[in-house]
């Protein structure tokens, strides 16, 4: 009985997290658009400051953190937020409309002091654009704007701006195409 549990099938869970995010997350949450589903997530922190549109999927391992007194997360409708991503906002970080971040995605907008590495601080608000990809295991760092039609690839790390349509890859981040 218990190993079925353990390995419900996605099936099964996607209807526990409907339920876990009807009757608990949209209690909690600044807010949450209809028809969206939050499925066992890490991590939740400041869900007074998180606000997710309608027809979102946020799929299991999901961290999803607002520092206290720090800016807000805002996801736009129809954003699929794939296993293990993580955002983080201690400046704001929106991600906007028909977005998919794949896998192991991490967006931050804070980083740890020098002097005291238990102190940490805004790197500046992240804005990621509507029909964005972000691809398996990337990072977006804070104070970058991420425009409308990008696409990020597969472990790249992104330090600068990335206009509208502009494919990005590597370590840092460059343009590679449209």
């Amino acid at each position: 009985m218990m190993r079925r549990l353990a390995e419900a099938r996605p099936g099964l869970r996607w209807r526990a997290g409907q339920v876990a995010t009807g009757m608990v997350y949209r209690r909690a949450f600044g807010s949450i658009g209809a028809g969206t589903v939050i499925v066992r997530p890490h991590k939740l922190q400041g869900v007074e400051r998180i606000h997710l549109g309608t027809g979102c999927s946020v799929f299991e391992g999901a961290w999803l953190v607002s520092e206290p007194g720090g800016g807000a997360l805002r996801i736009g409708d129809r954003t699929y937020l794939g296993h293990d991503v993580h955002l983080h906002a201690l400046d704001p970080v929106t991600v906007g409309s028909d977005c998919v971040i794949a896998d192991g995605v991490f967006v931050g907008s804070s980083d740890h002091d020098r002097e005291d590495r238990h102190q940490v601080h805004g790197t500046g608000p992240i804005t990621i654009g509507d029909r964005v990809f972000l691809g398996q295991r990337c990072v977006v760092l804070g104070g970058v704007t991420i425009g409308d039609g990008a696409t990020v690839g597969a472990h790249a790390v992104v330090t600068k701006d990335v206009p509208p349509g502009q494919t990005v890859v590597g370590i840092p981040a460059r343009p590679v195409g449209h």
